[in-house]
């Protein structure tokens, strides 16, 4: 019997579209992919794979999950199964380089970024950008892992040579120009099957751990989890029409991407800069219940619509 498999390694963040699934009715089963083998010599089975595996795995202590789901993707691809956000997803997913590079050629414009191994050489990145202002981030993160907000030179030596330094997963530490909002947000948009869902104002006054997800870990200090705030930090925006939209959908066919959220800050000048690409994209409850918009409802009829193919 044919199934719709979804690889994950994050059940939080998975049991809103499986209680969909069961919803519709419709044959799934999980894939929980933070340890295992793959039988290169095996069969798979015949269904639709859907890739959720995320680059901030190894925060749940699942460190080489993504490493393993790259393997059973690349033995699914091999047997020409039906597979949502491949090898290709999973790569974007795990390296903001990746990211940047693949948004820029398809003419989509990012902030300036400087690539950084080694600590010393984070502070010549620094140096090298030219900025007042400036972000470092992780190559490798998930959650706004790592991004840290200066001012000045002396703040970031002192940070980069302090305990408080934290050293990415990969080694490669990100020196990015800072995008200031004048409204102190930035918009997610989200895709399902490569075609436009809604797009999300998200406040950042508060910070930069912007998970959308209903279920946060207890250290993403910003996530909206049981907050009640006068102005929801997550809000769909109503008839969001910009040329952008084109733009991300040709970006998402050439990288073979089938589901993502992708982030995008606009500086006073108008002008978007897109600085990150989620491929095991959530959703924000209350943010959807407000809209009467609902993504993983979505997803899951898109699965199914693709199971009818196999």
């Amino acid at each position: 019997m044919k199934k719709i498999y979804v690889l994950h390694e994050n059940s939080e963040w998975t049991n809103h579209l499986t209680n969909r699934l069961k919803e519709l009715g419709l044959p799934y089963e999980e894939w929980f992919l933070d340890q295992g083998t793959v039988d290169l010599t095996e069969t798979p089975p015949s269904g639709v794979f859907y890739n959720r595996i995320s680059a901030s795995s190894h925060t749940r202590n699942h460190r080489y999950a993504p490493e393993l789901t790259e393997s059973v993707l690349s033995w699914l691809e091999r047997h020409d199964r039906k597979v949502l956000n491949g090898t290709r997803a999973i790569r974007l997913e795990v390296s903001k380089v990746n990211q940047y590079m693949a948004l820029n050629e398809a003419g989509i414009q990012t902030p300036k970024t400087i690539a950084a191994v080694g600590k010393e050489q984070i502070i010549e990145a620094a140096k090298k950008l030219g900025r007042k202002s400036f972000i470092t981030k992780h190559n490798r993160a998930g959650k706004g892992l790592g991004v840290q907000l200066f001012h000045s030179m002396n703040a970031l030596e002192e940070y980069v040579h302090s305990d408080h330094f934290e050293e990415p997963l990969d080694g490669t530490t990100l020196i990015q120009e800072y995008i200031e909002s004048p409204d102190s947000s930035i918009t997610r948009c989200e895709f399902i099957g490569g075609k436009f869902v809604y797009a999300v104002r998200v406040d950042t006054s508060e910070g930069f751990e912007l998970c959308p997800a209903d279920a946060c870990q207890i250290d993403d200090l910003f996530c909206p989890a049981g907050e009640k705030e006068t102005a929801p930090k997550f809000q769909i925006i109503e008839d969001f029409d910009d040329e952008i939209i084109d733009d991300y959908k040709i970006f998402l066919q050439r990288n073979k991407i089938d589901i993502a959220g992708i982030e995008f800050i606009k500086d006073a000048k108008g002008t978007i800069y897109t600085y990150d690409v989620n491929t095991n994209t959530n959703y924000n409850k209350d943010a959807e219940q407000a809209a009467g918009k609902f993504g993983m409802l979505e997803l899951a009829k898109h699965l199914e619509e693709e199971l009818k193919k196999v």
